[in-house]
């Protein structure tokens, strides 16, 4: 059964996260349902699994789903080839969610498991501004960047992340490699940018809420390792809102999209 990877971006603001959940709006349910409308197989739902799940409010510069389908998509009604298909489901869906490709790709091919790293940003603004609103977080209070840079690297040093999940997580292992973590300018944002193998639950945010309290010096450096090696979820802060991160990278193998023979 032919196996398809599709590329997209999304604006988070208005869906509960990126994965189906019933009575909920998401941006699995509006591809699929996009999915279903061009394909004309109402009767025969085409489900798909993500690579990176993101919560409710939480953005995307890149993503993948994988879907299998008895029927080949050239064979669909008056699709001719992926980048028609690709047009077609961007005429459906709606303004807030673009797809950037569609991939034939091999039968033992997984978005998630095959997927070597994620990239997250954090934006944060300390001077209002009404363009950035839902984008990037207001944070109007002076903040140490020098501490917040040194804490980034900290966290490079350690591999057990619990207390940056969220409870109520499923998880086997709170374990995570992070091979990038620093704080960047990126025009009027202070941007924190952070690259691992895997995430959890409300890590990425739980890490920016705990810096900042570095950077405005109610936890020093000393702390911030305790908070890391308390292994507790309770010591660290979680109170940042979902609008200021951004899913920035899904990174596969080298080469990977061509190692398939599609026929």
């Amino acid at each position: 059964m032919p196996r398809y990877f599709i590329e997209l971006a999304y604006k988070g603001t208005a869906y509960s996260g990126f994965q189906a959940q019933q009575n909920a709006h998401t941006i699995q349910a509006e591809v699929e349902k996009a999915i279903h409308i061009l394909s004309g197989r109402m009767d025969t739902p085409i489900e798909l699994t993500g690579s990176s799940r993101t919560d409710a409010g939480v953005h995307a510069r890149q993503n993948y789903f994988h879907f299998d389908t008895a029927v080949p998509l050239h064979q669909w009604r008056g699709i001719q080839d992926e980048q028609h298909i690709m047009y077609k489901l961007n005429a459906i869906l709606p303004a807030d969610i673009v797809i950037k490709s569609v991939q034939p790709v091999g039968v033992e091919a997984h978005c998630r498991f095959d997927a070597r790293s994620r990239e997250y940003r954090y934006y944060v603004i300390q001077r209002k501004d009404p363009f950035l609103r839902d984008r990037a977080y207001y944070f109007p209070y002076r903040v140490d960047s020098d501490k917040m840079k040194e804490a980034a690297k900290v966290l490079m040093e350690y591999q057990d992340f619990t207390s940056f999940s969220k409870r109520n997580t499923q998880v086997k292992t709170f374990l995570c490699a992070i091979s990038q973590s620093e704080w960047e300018v990126e025009g009027e944002c202070l941007v924190y940018h952070v690259k691992a193998n895997r995430f959890l639950r409300g890590m990425v945010r739980a890490l920016t809420a705990t810096m900042l309290q570095v950077g405005r010096g109610k936890l020093d450096l000393d702390g911030f390792r305790g908070v890391i090696e308390a292994k507790d979820c309770t010591k660290a802060s979680f109170a940042v809102p979902p609008h200021g991160l951004f899913l920035d990278r899904v990174e596969y193998p080298e080469g990977y999209f061509g190692t398939f023979n599609h026929k």
